[in-house]
């Protein structure tokens, strides 16, 4: 324990620092210090626990410095050594909280007594600020994430039999020596496309709403909530072991069907749940989790909004029933960039094939196929799946997100509007591009003859398509144009004085009979009378 003097009489000071005992009796004298205000100042800088104080004082008396520093700090004890027999001025230092008044002359062992029980004093408190109360109140308000980690760790199989029991204990869930058990996993329901009210990156709030609607909805059951680490809700129920299992699983079944009713009223959006078989073994209950994710990805064959119970997995194989004609059409429909060809198209896979599936391992075929069908046509234009399929293009990469048959309906289109805008993008930017070519072409060979054919197979495209792209780019045929710029390049060397020969030889005209009169058809004046008018 720190001690600190405070005495204005300086040999009563050092007598009382130097003639006690202090450090072999444990206390360390840490200050000294002639009046109060010296006293507070070096009560900041060296924290005693035990103050002892005269009353009389010049600047600040004893009493004033006492209530400040236990206004400063209200669990260090102050002893106060006065020389005056005074029933008012002993009153005030028991009012403030001194813990000791002792008269001068006190002796040494009086004084180091009193000291000595102060000091006993503050271990005393010490150890009730810390007691076991408090300890289990720190405990109290971090039991929730203890839980929810032992919870996890049973679900996911860490613990023997006689582990869970033991650790159940230490965080205060209890187990009956018998019980059966049965664990449901919740999850929010992919959101539509047409959904307002939340979006994508909501997910983790929806998550959070949904294990905070669990939690007060079963505070009153026999059950244990927790997130597992695809951050599902994860619901742990137990029931008494006289109770049947069939009158058990009805019971779970009303309860988390009320639950998802609960979350589709309140946060506007649904959910849905798989639910395990029963067991009576504490070590089992980790088989009943995988059961429950297992029973939940059947939301895929069956739709949201719903509570799926677990199955025993059937010899049933997956069929592929598409017709290689079906995916020749799409590929069609999408070279040619026919939308509505496309859509047809997509109609007849999801018609017979998806729509027809009617377990996971169908659905989970039907996703690869599609997947591989995709990537193909995309890869067959020299293009990347990230490219085309943009945000679609994510569960090429992680296809278990696409968890039910209208999502996957929804994005199958979303990949192909993906590829037609991105066809049209490219192929614009192509046309552009071959267009930009054909204008060069022309201004940089005036003086040549131009036509369609010549420049097609310059370009090494097709003359219809290229006549339809020039057409449709620059507003008017090319061979209006070419007429155009030779019309208006022959008028500009008309007017800087070049003779008529050699205005038509350098818009490409070698008979000069022919150019007059294409001149004269598109100008109304033949290329002699430009000279002199001010046409222009």
């Amino acid at each position: 324990m720190n001690l600190m003097i405070v005495e204005d009489e300086a040999r009563l000071r050092n007598s009382l620092a130097n003639n006690i005992p202090w450090e072999e009796n444990g206390i360390e004298l840490v200050g000294l210090a002639a009046n109060g205000e010296e006293a507070l100042l070096l009560f900041d800088r060296k924290k005693p626990d035990v103050l002892l104080l005269d009353i009389q004082m010049p600047e600040m008396d004893g009493l004033t410095l006492a209530r400040k520093i236990l206004e400063k700090d209200p669990y260090i004890k102050c002893i106060v050594l006065s020389g005056h027999d005074n029933f008012a001025f002993a009153q005030s230092a028991l009012e403030l909280g001194v813990c000791k008044y002792l008269l001068k002359p006190a002796g040494d062992t009086e004084i180091l007594d009193a000291v000595l029980q102060a000091a006993e004093m503050i271990r005393r408190e010490m150890e009730s600020r810390h007691n076991q109360l408090q300890l289990q109140h720190k405990w109290s308000q971090h039991l929730p994430h203890i839980q929810e980690m032992f919870l996890q760790n049973w679900l996911y199989g860490k613990y023997a039999d006689w582990e869970i029991v033991e650790k159940s204990k230490d965080v205060h869930i209890n187990l009956a020596e018998k019980e059966h058990y049965a664990v449901a996993v919740v999850e929010m329901d992919p959101l539509s496309e047409t959904n307002a009210r939340f979006k994508a990156q909501d997910a983790p709030l929806l998550n959070f709403s949904l294990k905070s609607i669990s939690k007060e909805f079963l505070e009153r059951q026999t059950a244990w909530v927790c997130s597992d680490a695809s951050d599902s809700t994860v619901l742990v129920f137990a029931s008494p072991s006289d109770q049947s299992d069939q009158e058990f699983a009805l019971h779970l079944h009303t309860l988390v069907g009320k639950l998802l009713f609960i979350v589709k009223e309140c946060l506007k959006v649904t959910a849905s749940a798989g639910i395990s078989s029963t067991t009576t073994q504490k070590e089992a209950v980790a088989k009943l989790y995988r059961q429950a994710r297992m029973a939940l990805q059947e939301r895929i064959v069956y739709g949201h909004d719903l509570v799926i119970p677990y199955r025993e997995e059937t010899d049933r194989k997956a069929s592929m029933a598409l017709e290689p004609t079906f995916e020749k059409e799409l590929e069609i429909a999408l070279e040619t960039g026919d939308e509505e060809r496309v859509v047809e198209a997509l109609r007849q896979i999801w018609h017979k094939g998806l729509a027809q599936a009617g377990s996971l391992e169908e659905i989970r075929e039907h996703k690869l196929y599609l997947s591989s069908l995709f990537v193909r046509l995309i890869h067959q234009q020299g293009w990347t799946v990230q490219e085309v399929a943009g945000d679609a293009g994510d569960y090429f990469y992680e296809p278990h997100l696409l968890v039910t048959k209208e999502q996957i309906n929804q994005w199958m289109h979303r990949v192909t509007q993906s590829y037609l805008a991105y066809q049209q993008k490219q192929r614009k930017t192509t046309s552009h591009k071959l267009v930009r070519e054909i204008l060069q072409l022309v201004e940089k060979e005036m003086d040549q003859e131009l036509s369609l054919h010549m420049v097609a197979d310059r370009m090494f495209v097709n003359s219809s398509y290229l006549s339809r792209l020039f057409k449709q780019e620059m507003g008017q045929s090319f061979s209006s144009y070419v007429l155009e710029r030779k019309m208006e390049s022959a008028k500009r060397h008309l007017l800087d004085g070049a003779k008529v020969y050699d205005a038509a030889r350098m818009a490409g005209y070698r008979d000069v009979s022919y150019f007059t009169r294409v001149f004269r058809k598109y100008w109304g004046v033949t290329p002699g009378e430009i000279k002199g008018s001010s046409l222009g």
